[in-house]
């Protein structure tokens, strides 16, 4: 056990890549310990990307891309400005807004930071916000991406942990709603703070204009059900209702109605069983595919094939760490590593909410240095058994878990947002990591709410019947 954890320790000091990190210890345990024949290494890698929820990742990733290019991302940012930047710190509620919308398309906290980021951030200077209130309300925002439906590390996490995504992504649904809450506090906090007005005058058509919007869409599917129910077959149903919908924003050109359908669709489909996440995200590629090609005719060959070649650059990198963590876990379970480090905390504690309080700083903390999904393939062997043992649902679990992930996106060493945002502010990566820190206030209390109320994750997937 010391061999695997201390070499990949080791090479994580020395900057080795995280994923080759957990390949060569793994490697080098394999040799020394003769423990299993070395071909094992490849066979495990191999399997462990051998599963059917995976499929969603590259469609989720593609589909995110093809949102940037197909002129959505612009429109969001429009409807947001509607519908609260009269508000007293304008497009700071702006910027979370716009990231609540996005999130329910891209599924990755870097996706959200890198696409809206650039728009928001360029708007907020140029409106006389600090560039480092910019960067932190944008690199908080960022982190509903994974938590809002549909969300990647849910995938992963529902495939290590053999539970339902579709219940995960529905439990995602209130604790995202109950950030946004905090963040928007929080920017009220620095209005009053520093005397800020609104950055739009208030207008009730556009306000009106963006209610309606948002009215249409949650139509949608009471539409739907009411039409199944008066005789007509699912498929004729959504089929009536997407035209109808899609002649209604031709004729109004609305903001975003096309783009708030996505999540209504991916979200919508799954709990009423009409397609897996994979599905999912395959109807998500297709309807960003129709909106850049024939709604917005924004998309060419030229930037399909550049955000195809995108998507693939990032899923061989996930599916790379996933490959290298999914035979690093696997040796740590053959090595008793994890059940030494199950049986050590639950020698420390078996109050269930004491065991919440350590592991959510030990996830922090792992956060802070490992992947994300290098993270959850590797802790979730190690934790699940005590969660189940404590009885905690595993769904509430899963949300605590990618919480703190997401968090740990936001620290140096590794903090991929805090990268991107630093490269988009033209920012030093010291005044990123200080302009972020504010925004671990509320995205701290978040957390504790989350790990404290289980009914704010577990609610929503018991009343659709998705968990016991």
């Amino acid at each position: 056990m010391l061999l695997l954890l201390g070499g990949f320790l080791i090479l994580m000091l020395l900057g080795v890549p995280v994923a080759i990190a957990m390949a060569a210890s793994s490697l080098l345990y394999i040799l020394v310990s003769g423990v299993t024949p070395d071909v094992t290494l490849a066979q495990r890698m191999i399997a462990g990307v051998e599963s059917f929820p995976l499929l969603a990742v590259p469609f989720f990733i593609l589909a995110g891309n093809l949102m940037n290019i197909a002129g959505v991302t612009g429109r969001i940012y429009k409807f947001a400005v509607a519908l609260v930047g009269w508000m007293r710190g304008g497009l700071g509620h702006v910027n979370i807004i716009g990231s609540v919308i996005f999130s329910g398309m891209s599924g990755t906290a870097i996706a959200d930071a890198a696409g809206l980021g650039t728009i928001e951030i360029k708007a907020m200077k140029d409106h006389g916000y600090s560039t480092e209130f910019s960067v932190g309300v944008t690199a908080a925002s960022a982190t509903l991406g994974p938590i809002i439906p549909p969300s990647l590390p849910f995938v992963i996490y529902g495939m290590m942990a053999n539970v339902s995504i579709g219940a995960l992504f529905l439990g995602g649904v209130i604790p995202g709603v109950v950030l946004t809450l905090f963040m928007m506090a929080t920017v009220t906090y620095f209005a009053h703070k520093n005397k800020w007005g609104s950055d739009t005058p208030f207008s009730w058509p556009q306000l009106g204009s963006a209610g309606l919007e948002i009215v249409i869409v949650l139509s949608f599917p009471m539409a739907i059900w009411l039409m199944v129910l008066a005789g007509l077959s699912v498929n004729m149903a959504v089929v009536i209702g997407l035209g109808t919908l899609l002649v209604i924003d031709w004729y109004f050109d609305f903001s975003a109605v096309m783009a708030l359908m996505a999540p209504v669709i991916l979200i919508g489909g799954m709990t009423l069983g009409w397609f897996t996440p994979t599905e999912a995200a395959v109807a998500a590629v297709i309807w960003s595919l129709f909106l850049g090609l024939v709604r917005y005719r924004t998309m060419t060959f030229r930037t399909v094939a550049k955000a195809t070649f995108d998507t693939i650059e990032t899923t061989a990198s996930v599916l790379f760490i996933v490959t290298a963590a999914s035979i690093f876990a696997w040796l740590l379970t053959v090595s008793q590593a994890a059940q030494m480090l199950s049986d050590w905390m639950l020698n420390i504690t078996h109050n269930k909410w004491v065991f919440l309080a350590l592991a959510n700083v030990l996830i922090l903390f792992v956060g802070c240095f490992i992947d994300t999904t290098a993270a959850i393939t590797i802790l979730v062997p190690i934790l699940l058994p005590i969660v189940l043992k404590l009885g905690i649902d595993p769904i509430h679990f899963g949300l605590i878990m990618t919480l703190n992930l997401m968090i740990g996106l936001l620290h140096p060493p590794l903090g991929m947002v805090l990268f991107v945002l630093a490269r988009v502010a033209k920012l030093s990566v010291e005044r990123t990591t200080v302009a972020i820190l504010p925004w671990l206030v509320p995205l701290m209390l978040a957390l504790i709410a989350i790990t404290y109320i289980p009914d704010l994750t577990l609610w929503l997937p018991k009343y659709m019947g998705l968990s016991k």
